[in-house]
């Protein structure tokens, strides 16, 4: 497990899932002592109570139907608002369903269709812009930064669509549940990787 704070107002931690072979990316941020934390996995006590110390978790983000992970567990010691696509109505009969132009606690839903089940991406335009993405895009060896798999998409022809949407709005940064954050220039990445 790692965590780390990667600017005054976002913090990530993930760790290797050997059951999906990958990395699992949970972010947070942080706005006036009240965290929003998207696709959050469990944290060992030492990182939970440095997570704790940035502020009170208030509100959850679950990025598509794969991705409840642990929200369970920070839902029951924090009691926060959950956000989270309709397919995991029956684990989470008290969450809010996300749908396009949601304001997500400060985030604004965006609905990629063609991606994963039920996959948004997140939007947050201080500071230059933000956007976290479930599982439309990856950023991880060998693949670098890239479109999810056809093999996982439900279409990823409309998923491209879906993206190129998100050129609408201004962001420096993409956090990703599977793969180190795009820090600067992200919006510009992402315009050659979808002209590509």
């Amino acid at each position: 497990m790692e965590f780390c704070r990667v600017s005054t107002s976002f913090a990530l931690w993930y760790t290797y899932d050997p059951t999906v072979k990958a990395d699992l990316f949970s972010t947070a941020l942080s706005a006036r002592n009240e965290l929003t934390l998207v696709d959050p996995v469990a944290l060992p006590a030492l990182h939970r109570a440095e997570l704790d110390s940035i502020g009170c978790v208030t509100n959850i983000v679950v990025t598509n139907a794969n991705h409840l992970r642990d929200t369970i567990d920070f839902a029951r010691s924090d009691s926060p608002l959950i956000f989270a696509p309709s397919q995991l109505d029956a684990e989470l009969p008290h969450n809010h369903a996300l749908s396009d132009g949601l304001q997500a606690g400060p985030f604004q839903a965006v609905k990629i269709d063609g991606a994963a089940d039920g996959e948004f991406a997140l939007y947050h335009p201080d500071n230059g812009g933000t956007l976290i993405v479930g599982d439309a895009l990856i950023n991880f060896e060998p693949h670098g930064f890239d479109l999810l798999p056809k093999k996982y998409c439900t279409n990823q022809k409309q998923m491209i669509r879906a993206l190129r949407c998100l050129l609408d709005f201004d962001f420096n940064r993409i956090f990703f549940a599977h793969g180190t954050p795009i820090m600067i220039r992200a919006r510009e990445r992402l315009a050659s990787l979808l002209s590509s």
